[in-house]
């Protein structure tokens, strides 16, 4: 996990995490408009800006044109990439010889030139093909549209494409399927910058999921759920209530009055994972919110998220964050210090 640094949202003087969002011709005014979106909404507990989110394109300040029925004015030009903290690419579907060939064009080349060493890189949908076509995907993992995952597989053999999940973070390249999955993976950024807290707050105000992790499956080619049947709504918000407990699958089942077999399917089928995955999912967000927003041990925290051990909870959130527990309380804590006396390590 990468927190923030001097660089970015907490740096002396409260200079704001600069994020630059590249619009290229033919972009989609929707993705464009994420970015803006979320990480426009944080503040600190003063009320100031976390980050501060800017628009450039590829040439100087000017006209850019969208894929719908009206062009956008941009006010900054190309040399606004070397003063970024995070660069954002949306989806285009006028990328030209970069979704075609693989190749950059020179005015793009040109363009990604600018950047700085040790800047985050992010792209949602089709913005992928310009950081492949840069040679910045090599040897990594990524994702796109599952629509589009066939093909950017072919062009870039080198990317290791999954095209299974919302949204890909290797680090200083993050990458997201379609359209809505850029919301996760730009509140995930937030999430990753400042905590759950931040994340939901912003997630709260725009009206949205405040949590899809990444590897959840996009919905490629699934039968939609027939309405007449029963969902798994009840189950779900059982198991929400009863964390700390343990949860056995026919128990889910029990609440819906389903077998465990059809249970499971149905369970899939709306949120694209298995409930064993869904409850380490929420137990996960549980120990996050605990250990941001309480003084509780480590051991506490971990009964109270349904972890039972601080050893099984501290290899979840290892799996799942890269960070102990411990780590991720002295990061994302907000407020006055806290005690570390008791935690266990």
């Amino acid at each position: 996990m990468t927190s923030a640094t001097a660089s970015g949202p907490a740096g002396a003087g409260h200079r704001p995490h600069r994020v630059a969002v590249l619009a290229l011709d033919g972009l989609l005014p929707f993705e464009l408009g994420i970015p803006h979106r979320i990480f426009g909404r944080p503040k600190d507990d003063r009320g100031r800006p976390l980050y501060e989110v800017l628009t450039c394109s590829v040439r100087p300040p000017g006209p850019v044109e969208t894929d719908a029925d009206f062009a956008i004015h941009v006010p900054h030009g190309p040399e606004l990439l070397a003063t970024a903290d995070t660069v954002i690419v949306p989806a285009s579907y006028e990328l030209g010889p970069v979704y075609e060939e693989g190749v950059l064009t020179d005015e793009l080349a040109a363009a990604l030139a600018h950047l700085r060493p040790g800047t985050r890189l992010a792209s949602i949908c089709t913005g992928v093909y310009v950081l492949a076509a840069a040679g910045l995907l090599d040897g990594r993992p990524a994702t796109t549209h599952w629509a589009q995952a066939e093909h950017l597989q072919r062009l870039f053999p080198r990317v290791r494409v999954d095209p299974d999940v919302l949204f890909v973070d290797d680090g200083d390249v993050l990458t997201s399927a379609g359209v809505a999955a850029g919301i996760d993976l730009c509140l995930h950024m937030v999430r990753r910058d400042h905590g759950t807290a931040v994340a939901t707050d912003v997630a709260r105000r725009t009206v949205v999921p405040p949590h899809r992790a990444g590897g959840q499956a996009q919905y490629i080619a699934r039968p939609v759920p027939d309405p007449q049947q029963a969902s798994t709504t009840t189950a779900r918000a059982w198991a929400l209530g009863r964390l700390h407990e343990p949860i056995q699958l026919r128990d889910m089942a029990a609440q819906e009055a389903m077998s465990v077999r059809t249970f499971t399917r149905r369970f899939r089928e709306e949120t694209g994972v298995s409930p064993g995955q869904w409850l380490t999912q929420q137990r996960v967000e549980r120990a996050r919110h605990l250990l941001e927003s309480t003084d509780r041990s480590v051991d506490q925290v971990a009964r109270e998220a349904g972890f039972g051990t601080a050893q099984s909870m501290r290899q979840h959130l290892q799996a799942a964050l890269g960070v102990t527990p411990s780590a991720y309380r002295r990061t994302f804590r907000s407020g006055a210090e806290h005690p570390e006396a008791g935690l266990s390590r």
